[in-house]
């Protein structure tokens, strides 16, 4: 089906342009709603004004296969040990208290909230209490925990597919919101007294003499369609992606390290604006009390973070990628991120694969403690 690729192409080609327009309604325009974000809601508007569905068209398996793990190593690539250093502890701490938080907030109204009628009528009489680890592993790890956490818990159908439909609900609005919120960063930083810094200067690299961009595009082409050839796990795909983009950033002194990061952020829109296509403004069947506790789940996993952060005395903009990182994944968290600093977008990623590689695990600590409340 070419329509789906038609819309991707006019959403990236109209976004790139409209974001280097210096008209200034548009640059207000620019304010309100990011680039990256515009690239995320137009697909979806065109979809809805022409009443098809495009969740299921063939250019979301060609973007898993090749659009993310171009951008993936094309990130990567641009991102030195000094820079990956300069991360430090403390938004690694920040990201996983945000894990924490995702994977024990839900044990806390069947201690706390036992003869509710959340707790008694929708988690325990209806069983909804079983689509609270596939949820854990779908924010924290994506799909794959999604699906073995729902096996461990032998969570139903119905109330499976009914927990997908709330989440995707969740998780377009979060994503929305924290592309605001991480433009607000340095506000919160007053507000907070925050002294940590943006990544210093100093320890970004820069390379004079580089090889050609056609060139550095056909390294990353040809890493991608390697790694398509030899494994099929796509978390798999991600580590080894990363591993070789910070190869190829490392020890290739002749890297063209702009062209590869400026390259990351078009794969980026063109990963939004196909990601776009599955957004779906209006959906049916959920249930309302649970998806007012996941509101309220999403909303304190943001708010405990920002209570981290100002104990860490950590920059807030590494609030939204952290969330993100937890909650959205390998291909919002460096999006969001771009909004605030594009250069920021490699540690974004590091961040993505970290929630990737531990998602399962917080699911099974998830399933433990429910486990044991309702015994």
């Amino acid at each position: 089906m070419i329509v789906p690729w038609l819309i991707t192409l006019f959403t990236v080609v109209a976004v790139f342009f409209l974001d280097r327009w210096e008209n200034r309604h548009i640059r207000s325009l620019f304010d309100w709603v990011p680039a990256i974000l515009l690239a995320y809601l137009i697909p979806a508007i065109i979809s809805h004004l022409a009443a098809v569905d495009y969740s299921q068209a063939g250019i979301h398996d060609f973007s898993r296969d090749y659009f993310i793990p171009l951008a993936i190593v094309a990130v990567m690539s641009s991102l030195s040990l000094g820079q990956l250093r300069s991360i430090g502890w403390k938004p690694i701490l920040l990201f996983v208290s945000g894990s924490f938080f995702i994977a024990l907030f839900p044990v806390l109204p069947l201690l706390v909230l036992a003869e509710s009628d959340l707790v008694t009528d929708t988690l325990v009489n209806q069983g909804y209490w079983k689509g609270i680890p596939p949820i854990v592993g779908g924010w924290i790890g994506g799909s794959t925990s999604q699906l073995v956490l729902k096996e461990l818990v032998e969570c139903p159908e119905a109330i499976f597919l009914s927990v997908l439909v709330m989440d995707n609900i969740l998780v377009n609005i979060w994503t929305i919101l924290m592309f605001q919120s991480i433009k607000g960063s340095n506000a919160l930083n007053r507000f907070f007294r925050i002294t940590d810094t943006a990544i210093p200067e100093s320890l970004r690299m820069n390379r004079m003499k580089t090889i050609r961009p056609w060139l550095t595009l056909a390294v990353l082409l040809g890493t991608v369609v390697l790694v398509n050839l030899i494994l099929d796990s796509f978390i798999g795909k991600v580590i080894l992606l990363s591993v070789i983009g910070l190869a190829i950033s490392n020890l290739w002194p002749r890297w063209n390290f702009n062209f590869a990061l400026r390259s990351g952020s078009v794969l980026i829109l063109i990963v939004m604006a196909v990601l776009g296509l599955k957004l779906q403004f209006a959906t049916l069947g959920f249930n309302t009390a649970f998806l007012g506790f996941m509101a309220v789940w999403l909303v304190g996993h943001f708010l405990f973070m920002t209570i981290v952060a100002k104990l860490l005395n950590v920059h807030m903009a590494w609030v939204p990628i952290a969330s993100m990182a937890n909650v959205g994944g390998i291909a919002t968290a460096p999006a969001v991120t771009a909004a605030y600093e594009k250069k920021w977008m490699p540690h974004a990623v590091v961040l993505a694969i970290l929630s990737m590689a531990t998602g399962t695990f917080w699911g099974m600590l998830t399933i433990f403690f429910l486990e044991s409340s309702l015994l």
